[in-house]
């Protein structure tokens, strides 16, 4: 596949770039800017080449099933990609960092229309859209239209087939459009690849696993004790494990899961 590094002839081009900004906030202030930052270096190089960039990611939650209007419209609001735009903007200065409230029709296609070579138009939560997490081949269509190149670099969306993770690469792909890997994606990809196909010279390899369900992670852990040389289990997990093998853990949350002892 295609890689950031391997598109050339950008200047002019619109670059429609799947980013990973879901990041914590507090009434519009921003707690950690560390998945804006794993950007950076997608966003630079499409940049370097005179490309015109379109930032699109999901914020948080909007429960499209709760009854109530106001409460969806409340969910919006805490999940506003405006401090996200002003926070891209600081963490680039010199660049033009443009943000459009609306997520389809004329002032979407305006503010694609704007921008120049080399400026930033990010917009607003994909999630605003009720088709985005069912993969609406409408709305899908409308946000590839904004674009003559898709760039992926939201590994930790990468496994949703949502309307902008799946549908607009799908699209494009079809209209013999450039759909490639940002370097986000790439390096997540090289070190997944490391855990899968084990080298010698990775020896001893040790794989640490934390959280709460064993049934979610069995399978894992089953692939996992054919490759590993060690395997550590923390976090609540670890509680499952104690209590399948006989002992006390008081209060503490145990899965009723029956598992197999290994030696």
């Amino acid at each position: 596949m295609l890689t950031v590094k391997d598109l050339k002839d950008l200047k002019g081009k619109r670059v429609y770039v799947r980013v990973d900004f879901n990041v914590p906030q507090t009434n519009g202030v921003i707690r950690d800017t560390n998945r804006i930052k794993a950007a950076l270096p997608t966003i630079q190089e499409l940049l370097s080449k005179g490309a015109r960039v379109i930032l699109m990611s999901h914020l948080g939650k909007i429960k499209w099933k709760e009854p109530d209007p106001e409460k969806i419209e409340a969910m919006k609001k805490a999940n506003d990609m405006a401090p996200v735009a002003k926070a891209l903007a600081e963490l680039l200065p010199g660049v033009k960092v443009s943000f459009c409230p609306a997520t389809r029709g004329e002032e979407l296609t305006k503010a694609v229309a704007a921008l120049n070579d080399g400026e930033i138009l990010l917009g607003q939560n994909t999630r605003y859209e009720k088709g985005e997490e069912k993969n609406d081949p409408e709305l899908a269509q409308i946000w590839a239209s904004l674009a003559d190149v898709f760039v992926m670099d939201a590994f930790g969306s990468a496994h949703r087939a949502h309307a902008s993770t799946v549908g607009v690469p799908s699209i494009l792909k079809a209209e013999g459009k450039p759909v490639a890997l940002g370097y986000l994606m790439i390096k997540e990809v090289e070190n997944l690849t490391r855990c899968v196909e084990v080298k010698a010279e990775d020896r001893p390899y040790v794989a640490v696993l934390g959280g709460l369900k064993v049934s979610d992670k069995i399978k894992v852990i089953d692939t996992l004790l054919n490759k590993c040389d060690y395997i550590i289990i923390g976090g609540a997990m670890a509680y499952t494990f104690r209590k399948a093998q006989g002992e006390a853990v008081g209060t503490e949350t145990a899965e009723r899961t029956s598992l197999t002892r290994r030696s």
